[in-house]
């Protein structure tokens, strides 16, 4: 009799089983059946702001649902990532997450409100944003070579400016002092276009930017650029080395990147089918086009493999915010 208890325990624990991936592959194929929104972690205007509401457009265009996006700014992003993660995990509720909010900010916070890899389902990474290193031109400062010697003279001074504290333009200015042996103080701004004015006029001498934002500065000769901090040369200024390059330090890399992620235990069909729209967005002609035109490359994966950027850049990132003790609460 109680073999016959397990056994029919068993086969209904079974059934159960195949009733539920069968409504779960059900609800995927079907999927959307109404609007979905796509939380942006930042205020409007920003670059995460532009990006993201042309990879929600056309979102919208390919799955023939509205793709609403929606502001939630605030903690260097956590608001918004915060939202999405303890959001109903059925696809309906994405976040664009960024290096700041799934890589940087679990090790520069002091208390985080989620968990950046536990509490989200990664669907795909969708653009790398390369930063360019800048000096003041009048400098005598032509290389990063340069930058190295002179900042090591005893009689100089050089302050670093960034988009404000624990910022990706601040860390990684922070991880070039600790590979290159620059020493330098940091000169925090409330966004970097107040950095690149103080820059211009000399009240700070060094700053990492998005290449978009002073690629006019740098063909007017207001500021000078060394190197670009990706691991190959930007087509935008294919001139200058790489960091990497210049400083012979192999896999030097300071990029900006985003990517689109759903709460963790979105079903995987879901998952797979938003995977699949968005790799066919970042192969398109007028999208490689406009991030192109915003210092920005479209650059699609795999859910797994944008896990696992995800997870290299939270080790790579935690070990500088630690040596740079930097914190926010």
């Amino acid at each position: 009799m109680k073999n016959m208890y397990y056994s029919d325990m068993n086969r209904r624990f079974f059934l159960m089983s195949m009733s539920s991936l069968s409504l779960t592959k059900s609800l995927a194929e079907d999927f959307p059946t109404k609007s979905i929104k796509l939380i942006i972690p930042y205020a409007p205007g920003g670059a995460t702001d532009i990006l993201g509401r042309s990879i929600a457009q056309k979102m919208s265009d390919i799955l023939g649902q509205a793709v609403i996006v929606d502001n939630k700014a605030g903690a260097g992003g956590n608001i918004g990532a915060d939202f999405v993660a303890k959001s109903t995990p059925d696809g309906y509720t994405l976040v664009m997450g960024t290096i700041g909010t799934h890589a940087i900010n679990s090790s520069l916070y002091t208390k985080m409100p989620f968990d950046p890899v536990k509490d989200f389902s990664p669907i795909s990474l969708v653009l790398t944003n390369q930063l360019v290193l800048l000096v003041n031109p009048s400098l005598p400062i032509k290389t990063i070579d340069d930058l190295v010697s002179y900042s090591k003279m005893s009689n100089v001074r050089l302050n670093f400016g960034s988009a404000g504290n624990g910022s990706s333009h601040h860390l990684s200015s922070e991880m070039l002092k600790a590979k290159a042996g620059i020493v330098m103080e940091h000169i925090p701004y409330k966004g970097s276009a107040p950095a690149l004015t103080d820059l211009m006029s000399g009240t700070i001498q060094v700053l990492f930017s998005d290449i978009a934002g002073a690629l006019a500065y740098i063909k007017a000769d207001r500021v000078r650029a060394l190197a670009v901090g990706g691991l190959r040369r930007s087509s935008l200024l294919p001139e200058l080395p790489t960091i990497a390059e210049g400083l012979k330090i192999p896999g030097f890399e300071v990029s900006a990147w985003m990517g689109i992620l759903a709460p963790a235990n979105t079903p995987n069909g879901v998952i797979e089918k938003l995977n699949l729209v968005l790799n066919k967005i970042t192969k398109m002609q007028d999208v490689k086009e406009r991030f192109f035109d915003l210092g920005a490359e479209p650059t699609g994966s795999s859910p797994q493999e944008f896990t696992d950027h995800i997870k290299l850049e939270t080790l790579k990132w935690n070990q500088i915010v630690n040596q740079a003790k930097v914190k926010l609460s």
